[in-house]
This record gives structure tokens, C-alpha cells and sequence, in this order.
């Protein structure tokens, strides 16, 4: 672990006003003593005020997160609480991390990795309990990655899971949450002001869902909301304005796909549809700074750029590397869109997108390959 002298010596050298750092911290060393009335006679840092010492962790880099917790429990309660991310950000020491999911080579199963940069050195982490899954959906809260229903195979017989796994990337390793009151696959899920709602998809009969709920993360519990206007499964969410938005799949096999955008409002408690004119089977999606990317099913050298404060859609074309047959997953890391192939192919480079970049230089390719094709990813900052 690095040197904690060297740590404190950082933060009185720092620009920012020391007297500054302790009045904002003080709240949450507050808020730690509450949440641990029994262990607040014993400091996080001998010698120092908690504000002061808190503020040293959080300086600490990210790697070492896991070795911190296993220091004594008052350094894991600090960095398991909701304060340690905001004080990491007071502190310019957030770190951007890109987690994927990947097949491995026998194809039989699957492996989570990281990556910290476009460098392209990973490494593996720990495995998530439970059978491997299929029409699961991942979402990021609080500097952490929980993967969300889906289905199994066992000996030829399908079952359908409502089980909710967390991996805690603070201290790496996974936990257990509360299960869904509904088991289903191939649906929406997202994050929208500290809840997680989980919307349509499949139930374990096969048949399609309108029933939606929302986790909240400090009970640790699922509630059922209002339902959806008609079924939907194959559908994605993302959060807009504080705002659910569920996009793309379908009611039934003969209705086709769905043209209409369900919104539900946190506030009214309430569904709403407004048109859509952009994509509609999608393949892939990221939402990155305040736009929505998608790659639609029948057009994989499209990018469809989803803008919410006009609801305009408009189309960029993809550059062509490897296969023009392969389909893309979509990860987000340094403020860049990265577009990894589903498929082993020897030609294929990864296509990265900045949107920041000047006029006609926006794409690049890189070397950087994964370990196997890419399942999924998720950027989680901490």
C-alpha cells in the first residue's frame, strides 16, 4: 500500500484549501460515526481528525481499494458508504474503469475483466456465483456493477432466474441482493435517480411482459409500479432528465417491432409514449455525456446518435474493419465510444468514436482486442 505519510503530504501541498477539505468532509465522518456508533472511539488514522483522514484515503488509487478494506472495519465502512465516491471526486482522484464480459475460448462459458485504460491491460475478476446466464442486464450504481436476472440451461430444461447479483468494485468480490418479484429475461433495466427499474422481457412461461418494478438500493427491496401500456421484450433503457426511457423489441411475434418509446415519470408515478422515428431493433447501445448511441439489427455500419433535448435522431456512418458481417457491442471509456466485435476475427481492429474530435477525424481504430468476443460492458467511475 502506498506510503501514508507521503498520502497526508499530498493533501497539504494540494491547491485546494486544506481548512476547506475538512468543512466538507465533516459530514460525512459525521454520518460514519452514526452509521457506527460502537467503533466512533477509534480513529480511521491514528493522530489525525477523521475529516483529515478520510480525505487521505480517498487519495489513495484505485487498485488498492480492496487491500484498504482489509485494513480494519472502519476503512471498509468508508469505503463501502455513499460519501467515499463524492469524496474521491472532491478530491480529482475518480478513476473510469471498463468492465466487459467476455465468452471464454471453449465457448462453454463466460469470464468478467477490467481495464483501466486504452492501453489495453486487464485482468480478471473473481467469479460471479450462480449458473451461467443468458438475457441478463447489467446496470452501474454507486460504484458498483449488478448483473440482473436472465436464463439458464441445465440438462435441456430452460429456467428463468429473478436473481440479482452485485460485484462491489471497492473491495472485489460479489454479493447477493434481494431477487426480483418477477423472474424474466431480454428486458429493460436501468438506473434513474438511485433506483433500478427493471421493465418487460420474457417470463419463465415464454410469454412477454408489460409488469415493471424498481429496487430501491437503501432497502434493499423490489416494488412492482404501474405496468407497461402493452408487453415488450428485446427492449433496452437508459435515463434522460431524470426521466426512464424504454426503446426497441417488440409486443408479440406477429405485432412486430415497436415504434413508440415508453416513458415513465419517477414523480407522476406514470407512463407516457412519444414516436420513434430512429432505431428500433437494436443491437447495441451506450449512452454517452448527454446522447444516446445505438447499432440497429439491420444496419451494422450505422451509428444512430439519440439526442434528448430535441428528441431528434440523425445517422453516422461506420468505418469498415475486418468482416463486414461482424456485429458490435459498445463500450464507453475516456469520453469515447469503443465498438468490440462479437466474433473472433483475426482482420478486425477496434473502432473507437470521439465525439469531441474535429470534423472528419472523429473515428479511430486501435489494436486493443479482448480476450474473447464481448458479451457486454459497463464503465463504472469510483
Amino acid at each position: 500500500m502506498p506510503d501514508l505519510a507521503g498520502v497526508i503530504k499530498r493533501v497539504v501541498e494540494s491547491d485546494m484549501c486544506f481548512s476547506t477539505a475538512v468543512q466538507h468532509n465533516s459530514k460525512f465522518s459525521n454520518r460514519l460515526n452514526q452509521q457506527s456508533p460502537h467503533d466512533s472511539f477509534c480513529s480511521i488514522l491514528p493522530g489525525l481528525p477523521d475529516d483529515i483522514a478520510m480525505f487521505c484515503l480517498a487519495l489513495i488509487p484505485r487498485k488498492y481499494n480492496p487491500t484498504m478494506g482489509a485494513v480494519c472495519k472502519r476503512w471498509r465502512m468508508f469505503i463501502q458508504s455513499k460519501d467515499f465516491i463524492p469524496v474521491r471526486k472532491e478530491t480529482g482522484m475518480l478513476e473510469e474503469w471498463l468492465y466487459f464480459l467476455t465468452s471464454d475460448l471453449d465457448g462453454k462459458g463466460s469470464h468478467w475483466e477490467v481495464m483501466s485504460s486504452l492501453e489495453g491491460k486487464t485482468w480478471m475478476l473473481p467469479p460471479m456465483p450462480g449458473s451461467v446466464k443468458a438475457g441478463f442486464s447489467t446496470v452501474v450504481f454507486d460504484g458498483k456493477l449488478l448483473v440482473i436476472g436472465g436464463f439458464s440451461m441445465n440438462d435441456g430444461i430452460q429456467s428463468t432466474s429473478a436473481d440479482v447479483y452485485q460485484y462491489d468494485t471497492r473491495l472485489n468480490r460479489w454479493t447477493m441482493l434481494a431477487k426480483m418479484n418477477v423472474a424474466r429475461y431480454d428486458f429493460a433495466c436501468t438506473e434513474v435517480n438511485g433506483m433500478i427499474y427493471a421493465v418487460g422481457g420474457y417470463a419463465s412461461d415464454g410469454e412477454s411482459l408489460s409488469i415493471a418494478e424498481v429496487y430501491d438500493p437503501d432497502m434493499n427491496e423490489w416494488t412492482l409500479i404501474e405496468n407497461l401500456r402493452r408487453p415488450r421484450y428485446g427492449c433496452f433503457a437508459c435515463s434522460f432528465g431524470g426521466k426512464l426511457y424504454v426503446m426497441g423489441g417488440r409486443s408479440s411475434f406477429t405485432i412486430g417491432n415497436s415504434r413508440f418509446v415508453d416513458v415513465y415519470s419517477p414523480e407522476g408515478h406514470s407512463w407516457c409514449e412519444m414516436k420513434n422515428p430512429g432505431c428500433v431493433m437494436v443491437t447495441a447501445h451506450a449512452v454517452l455525456g448527454k446522447q444516446l448511441f445505438c447499432m440497429e439489427w439491420k444496419n451494422q455500419r450505422m451509428l444512430a446518435i439519440f439526442d434528448p433535448a430535441d428528441n431528434s435522431w440523425r445517422k453516422i456512418p461506420v468505418p469498415l474493419t475486418g468482416s463486414s458481417t461482424i456485429g458490435f457491442q459498445f463500450g464507453i471509456l475516456d469520453n469515447k465510444l469503443l465498438l468490440f466485435s462479437l466474433e473472433e476475427d483475426p482482420g478486425y481492429r477496434t473502432l473507437i468514436y470521439d465525439p469531441a474530435a474535429p470534423a472528419g477525424s472523429e473515428w479511430q481504430t486501435s489494436s486493443l482486442k479482448l480476450s474473447g468476443p464481448c458479451l457486454c460492458t459497463a464503465t463504472i467511475k469510483a
